[in-house]
């Protein structure tokens, strides 16, 4: 009983609680997808191993149904990515904000994924992690490098849609359990 009331509220917290949703956490490798995927399953920080294959987890717990897949990141693995578009409900797509020199990789693969038929009404979270570590940048500058945001006379322009889809940015650090959260429930509000 205690397992099942600490997945409910877990669930409940990050707004998915009597909610179906298949969602794919996506980014290059290193960026936190497979950490983030634990810390959800049963709070564990662990080091692990670069994701090879595909793996899904799934909670089904009374009425919840979340169903998330860790796709992997490296370059050989991001071309099954499509593979997992029919059908899903929403986008996560880790960033690792403290490794600068990966941006314009990570944007190339974004701008793909934007511009993909299948994932046309999906809404994106994407998630600034690592934030804890001392080289990380700002949100700013991770809208900037992602083409998020723009430079505008009154400082930086914020983008929440592109082509009618949502898509926001959130700051975290899945390490100490900060930030991810935010970007759980904002997705929950485009989840029926």
């Amino acid at each position: 009983m205690f397992v099942f009331n600490w997945f409910k509220d877990v669930l409940s917290s990050l707004g998915l609680f009597k909610k179906n949703a298949k969602i794919l956490f996506l980014g290059l490798d290193n960026a936190g997808k497979t950490t983030l995927l634990r810390r959800l399953k049963d709070d564990r920080m662990v080091q692990f191993d670069p994701t090879i294959h595909a793996h899904a987890e799934e909670l089904t717990l009374g009425n919840v149904n979340f169903k998330a897949y860790d796709l992997g990141g490296h370059e050989t693995v991001r071309k099954t990515w499509k593979t997992y578009f029919p059908t899903v409900h929403g986008v996560i797509y880790l960033i690792d904000a403290a490794d600068p020199t990966r941006f314009a990789e990570s944007k190339k693969e974004l701008d793909g994924l934007l511009a993909t038929p299948e994932l046309a009404k999906v809404p994106f979270v994407i998630l600034g992690n690592k934030i804890d570590k001392k080289d990380a940048v700002s949100e700013d500058e991770i809208r900037l490098a992602l083409g998020l945001a723009t430079k505008g006379t009154w400082g930086t322009e914020k983008v929440s849609e592109i082509d009618g889809r949502p898509i926001e940015v959130f700051m975290c650090s899945v390490a100490k359990k900060m930030g991810y959260a935010e970007g759980f429930r904002w997705l929950s509000k485009f989840i029926k």
